[in-house]
């Protein structure tokens, strides 16, 4: 098939490339570097040309609230439109679990938008929803730090590779379309704060983690499994503390 990868540049991008071509696709590796800009329009029309597969893991490059809003919904209307002059048959998106729930956040508001235009297009599609990965995990630590102490949310998370993430979204577009949203997760269910517990520790780092319900995720408060999959979900094969040791 000719797949277009959105974002295909970017963490999860490249190694999403790389593994459909590895099974003998067509692949365009589409972002701004490469031509393929789904926010201004510009190259997406020739680059979904004869294409089966659009996947969309293309992320905003700002986070402010208007602007994450405009990337998504912008940059969504133009690729479904595109798609839908050519006959594309399967639009494939990276979501993020817990998105319906943390509509407190301008990002998670803007994914929300983003879903729901690709739920209303018309064109057969795939949403994966997938929880935090662990090359984030670091990032958390950061905006939790308060001087010597990190102060995280006692939420239960299951943070999946990025690795597991590309292998995953190459089997749901390589098949049929869901027509409905799936989750996919790593295989340990531990709180915040023990996973960054972890990686400090893994690391040296002399910051000591306190699990307090008061602190917020990126500014938005949390339910004790807001950011885990609600039933069945599609889980990575890498353990945390295994890719620590890597």
């Amino acid at each position: 098939m000719k797949i277009v990868v959105i974002g295909g540049t970017g963490l999860i991008g490249t190694k999403l490339v790389t593994l459909l071509r590895e099974r003998g696709h067509e692949v365009i590796a589409a972002s701004p570097s490469t031509g393929v800009n789904a926010l201004t329009g510009e190259g997406v029309a020739a680059a979904v040309a004869g294409a089966q597969v659009v996947v969309d893991v293309a992320n905003s490059p700002s986070f402010e609230d208007a602007a994450v809003m405009h990337f998504f919904e912008t940059s969504s209307r133009t690729l479904l439109e595109a798609e839908k002059a050519v006959g594309v048959t399967h639009h494939v998106a990276l979501s993020v679990v817990g998105t319906d729930q943390l509509q407190a956040s301008g990002y998670f508001r803007a994914k929300l938008v983003q879903e729901q235009l690709i739920e209303a297009s018309g064109i057969p599609y795939s949403i994966v929803r997938a929880t935090q990965f662990f090359e984030f995990i670091e990032g958390i630590a950061q905006f939790g730090t308060d001087g010597n102490f990190v102060r995280l949310p006692p939420a239960y998370m299951q943070p999946i590779v990025s690795d597991d993430v590309a292998a995953l979204l190459a089997d749901v577009a390589t098949a049929s379309p869901v027509n409905g949203t799936l989750d996919i997760a790593g295989p340990d269910r531990i709180r915040m704060n023990e996973f960054v517990g972890m990686l400090l520790g893994s690391k040296n780092d002399s910051r000591e983690v306190i699990a307090d319900p008061k602190a917020t995720y990126f500014g938005t408060p949390l339910e004790e499994n807001t950011l885990t999959p609600i039933g069945a979900a599609r889980l990575g094969s890498t353990r945390f503390e295994d890719w620590l040791k890597r």
